[in-house]
C-alpha cells in the first residue's frame, strides 16, 4: 500500500477537533450531534446558519458527510481519523445504524481492467466493487479486456444497485480547492463572475508550492473564505497531488503495463470512506436530535427517506404547520427502547398520499449486515392497515425447498408476508395450490419501513420456523454470533434479535 493511502486534510484544529462539512436530509440532526461532541461544523448551507446559534467558519472540512441518492443513510469521507472520529459520534445514533468501509473512495486511484463495454462507457473491474468508466473520459478507444489507470470522481453504497463513477484524469482535492493534472491556470465553480474574478486573482498571491503541470479549480464555497483558510485548503491539495504523483510512479500512461492476469489494484487512496445506513429506530433517534434545533413533525426522517415528493411535503407541512410539532428541546420519547410504535411516524398519513397501499406493487428488499441488498422478488399489496399493517402476495416458481422448513417449492405457491412499519421481525406463510400451508418463516430484522417502492430492513440472521406439522424451530444463531464477532452487527440490536427470537419461539409453541 502506497503512502498516499491517506491524504493530510486542510482544516483540523491544532487539538485534532476534525472540521466536518454536512449536506442533505440529515444535515440539521448530523449538525446537532456532531456540536455536541464537540467536532466543528464549516462551510454550513444557509438552512444551517439560520437554525443555529453557532459560529459557522468557512474553512476546509477535513470530513464530509452527505446523504446517499436514495437518502437511505450517508457517506463519511475524508482523512482516516477524521472519518474514524465522526463514525464513533454517528454510529451511537441508534442501534440500527449499520456501518462498512468504502472501498473505493473518491480521489481513488485503480490500475484495472475492462470487463465489460455499454453503450456509454466501459465496466472495469475495480476488485472490492466495479466501476463505469465514460467514453469521453479517455483518449482512446476501450473494449473488454483492456488495461486502465482510472480515478473514483463518485462511489457507490454497498446496498446501492449501481456503479462508482470513474475518469481517467487525476485530481487532488482538498476542502474547497481542487488540483487538476495536465491543466494550467485557476478556475472557479460559481455563477458569480465577480466573485470568481476576485479569487482567481487572490490566487496568486497565496504562497503555494504548486506541482508543475497541475491547474488549480476553486469551489463556490471558497469565494467566502479567507486568506487563511485558501492557504490551508490549497496547501492541502497540492501535499496531495504530489502524493500521488509519488504513488504513480510510472508517469502519466493512462494504460497501465500490467499482466493480462494480474487482478486489479488501488495504488492511491487520499481519502478514507465509510457508509452508514439509517433503520427506523435511529431515523427517529435524528428526528429527536431536529426537534431540539427547529419544529420537526413526527417521522420526519423517515418520510423524507421515502421519495423526492414525500420529501418536499415534509418542507411544506413543517413550513405551514410548524408550530404544531414545537421545536428547540429534546423529545420524550426512547427511540431505542422496544415499542413499535416507529418513532411517532404518521403512517396512516404518508402512505395513503405516497404508497405503499392495497393494490400497488412493491420490491421486498432484504439488507444483509455486509451492506448489500437485494431483492427477494416483487408483491402485490393485498391489505393495508392504517395500523402500520401491509400484507405482500408473491406467486412462487417452481423448483429446490423453501429455507428451512424443507417443503418442496412448487410453481403456484403462494408466499403471503405480513409487514407491519418499525416491528423487528415479519412472517412469511407459503401456502401450495390447494390452499394447504407449506410452512412459516419469521424473519428477525431491524425495524421494517415501508416505502412507496420497496420494503426494507437488515437481516439480523437469527429466524424462526414453523413446519406445516407444527413444530416450532429457532435457527442461524451461530451465524447472528458470527456477525457480531466480525463487527458487523451491533451488539445493542443483535440482544434485542435473540430476544425477539425467544419471544417468537414461545409464541408459535403456544
Amino acid at each position: 500500500m502506497s503512502g498516499s493511502e491517506s491524504g493530510a486534510g486542510g482544516g483540523s484544529d491544532a487539538d485534532g477537533t476534525p472540521n466536518v462539512r454536512i449536506r442533505g436530509i440529515y444535515a440539521t440532526a448530523i449538525t446537532r450531534v456532531v456540536l455536541d461532541a464537540g467536532m466543528d461544523v464549516v462551510g454550513a448551507s444557509e438552512p444551517i446558519r439560520e437554525r443555529f446559534d453557532a459560529d459557522f467558519r468557512d474553512a476546509p472540512h477535513d470530513v464530509a458527510v452527505a446523504t446517499t441518492d436514495d437518502r437511505q443513510g450517508i457517506g463519511i469521507h475524508g482523512t482516516d481519523d477524521a472519518v474514524a472520529a465522526l463514525e464513533r459520534v454517528l454510529t451511537d445514533v441508534g442501534r440500527d445504524t449499520f456501518g462498512w468501509t468504502d472501498p473505493t473512495p473518491p480521489g481513488a486511484v485503480f490500475d484495472t481492467r475492462v470487463t465489460d463495454t455499454l453503450g456509454s462507457g466501459a465496466v472495469c473491474d475495480l476488485g472490492p466493487a466495479e466501476g463505469f468508466l465514460p467514453y469521453n473520459a479517455v483518449d482512446d478507444y476501450l473494449e473488454t479486456g483492456d488495461a486502465v489507470r482510472v480515478q473514483v470522481r463518485e462511489s457507490a453504497p454497498p446496498w446501492a444497485d449501481r456503479r462508482a463513477d470513474l475518469g481517467a484524469g487525476l485530481r487532488a482535492t482538498s476542502g474547497f480547492a481542487t488540483l487538476i493534472r495536465g491543466t494550467g491556470g485557476v478556475t472557479v465553480d460559481t455563477r458569480d463572475d465577480a466573485a470568481g474574478r476576485e479569487l482567481a486573482g487572490m490566487t496568486d498571491l497565496l504562497d503555494i508550492g504548486i506541482p508543475d503541470g497541475w491547474g488549480v479549480e476553486w469551489s463556490h464555497a471558497a469565494t467566502r473564505a479567507g486568506m487563511d483558510a485558501l492557504d490551508a485548503a490549497l496547501d492541502a491539495a497540492a501535499d496531495r497531488a504530489a502524493a500521488l504523483e509519488s504513488a504513480l510512479d510510472d508517469g502519466t500512461a493512462d494504460r497501465p503495463d500490467t499482466d493480462a492476469d494480474s487482478p486489479p489494484q488501488r495504488v492511491a487512496a487520499p481519502e478514507a470512506g465509510r457508509w452508514l445506513w439509517f433503520g427506523g429506530e435511529s431515523r427517529a433517534a435524528l428526528d429527536d436530535a431536529r426537534r431540539r434545533v427547529t419544529p420537526t413533525m413526527p417521522g420526519h426522517h423517515r418520510t423524507k427517506a421515502a421519495s423526492e415528493a414525500a420529501s418536499a411535503g415534509v418542507d411544506l407541512a413543517e413550513a405551514l404547520c410548524g408550530s404544531t410539532w414545537g421545536g428547540g428541546s429534546a423529545g420524550d420519547g426512547d427511540p431505542a427502547g422496544d415499542s413499535d410504535d416507529a418513532g411517532g411516524f404518521p403512517f396512516d398519513v404518508v402512505t395513503r398520499q405516497f404508497g405503499p397501499t392495497e393494490g400497488d406493487t412493491v420490491a421486498i428488499t432484504h439488507g444483509k449486515p455486509d451492506g448489500r441488498a437485494f431483492p427477494l422478488g416483487r408483491g402485490e399489496v393485498t391489505d393495508w392497515g392504517p395500523d402500520g399493517t401491509v400484507e405482500v402476495t408473491r406467486t412462487m416458481s417452481g423448483g429446490g425447498t423453501y429455507d428451512a422448513l424443507g417443503t418442496e417449492r412448487a410453481a403456484g405457491d403462494t408466499a403471503t408476508t405480513k409487514f407491519r412499519e418499525g416491528r423487528w421481525w415479519y412472517p412469511t406463510v407459503y401456502r401450495g395450490d390447494d390452499g394447504g400451508s407449506k410452512g412459516t418463516y419469521v424473519n428477525v430484522c431491524t425495524p421494517v419501513e415501508c416505502f412507496p417502492d420497496s420494503i426494507r430492513y437488515v437481516d439480523l440472521h437469527v429466524d424462526v420456523v414453523k413446519g406445516p406439522d407444527g413444530v416450532v424451530e429457532r435457527v442461524d444463531d451461530d451465524e447472528l454470533d458470527a456477525a457480531v464477532e466480525a463487527g458487523a452487527v451491533p451488539p445493542a440490536a443483535a440482544e434485542k434479535a435473540r430476544s425477539v427470537a425467544a419471544s417468537l419461539v414461545r409464541a408459535l409453541s403456544e
